[in-house]
């Protein structure tokens, strides 16, 4: 037996921050829209994450206006976009709030999607990784611009195992749309 067949599937987390949103005027900050970039960027991330074969089994979002059109227009991308949970909890949320909605995820999910905000999305990558591939870290701790996309992986028998320090940040990406609609 491996040592990853002992300690578990392999699983990724994939973490999404919502695309450019507007600040229209007398709009709450939950109600908020994508801003014409953001309209541009979250097709990009869709589009990276299929090119880079991250498409997951289940995605948690963010029930802001901002997060749920990131996601549809992102999926928008794929063949047949996978189960999506619209959850309160991930609007503003922090690393413990993350974890919690994250560890609930049914063990047959090997990749999860969230899809949400920062600080508390940037701060989770930071806190749950262990470990790098080439220098992913770096671009992490300086900034996790909106549409930033950032993949975990590890392997566990459940996602209640998920734990700070316990997973390899495989992958980041910034994926940006073009004016011209390419």
């Amino acid at each position: 037996m491996s040592a990853d067949t002992a300690a578990g599937p392999p699983r990724r987390l994939v973490v999404l921050r919502h695309a450019k949103s507007a600040w229209p005027p007398s709009v709450p900050d939950h109600e908020r829209p994508l801003a014409p970039r953001g309209l541009r960027d979250a097709p990009a991330a869709g589009r990276a994450l299929a090119d880079a074969g991250c498409l997951p089994d289940l995605v948690l979002c963010s029930t802001a206006v901002r997060a749920r059109r990131t996601w549809e227009l992102a999926s928008a991308r794929w063949g047949t976009p996978p189960p999506v949970r619209h959850d309160p909890r991930l609007y503003a949320a922090d690393v413990p709030e993350l974890l919690a909605v994250a560890r609930e995820t049914p063990a047959e999910v090997r990749t999860l999607l969230l899809v949400g905000h920062n600080p508390g999305l940037q701060d989770l990558v930071l806190d749950l990784a262990g470990d790098a591939l080439d220098d992913a870290l770096d671009p992490v701790r300086a900034k996790f611009p909106t549409s930033a996309v950032a993949v975990l992986a590890w392997s566990a028998p459940t996602w209640a195992d998920l734990a700070p320090g316990a997973t390899l940040l495989t992958w980041t990406a910034v994926p940006r749309g073009r004016q011209d609609g390419g």
